[in-house]
């Protein structure tokens, strides 16, 4: 099975984004890996925005 491209794309911006980390460096990560700091990313802003 492959990844959805937009979904890869979707979770490298938001890294990126966040983080300020080079694709390059993101696309090396596993993909279990790259969402626990999709995951944490998320966890983060909801306590910033008093979400949780």
């Amino acid at each position: 099975m492959t990844y959805a491209a937009e979904r890869l794309y979707e979770e490298a911006a938001y890294v990126a984004y966040h983080f300020h980390w080079a694709l390059d460096d993101i696309l090396d990560l596993e993909h279990p890996t790259r969402l626990r700091f999709v995951e944490e990313i998320a966890k983060i802003n909801r306590r910033i925005s008093g979400e949780g």
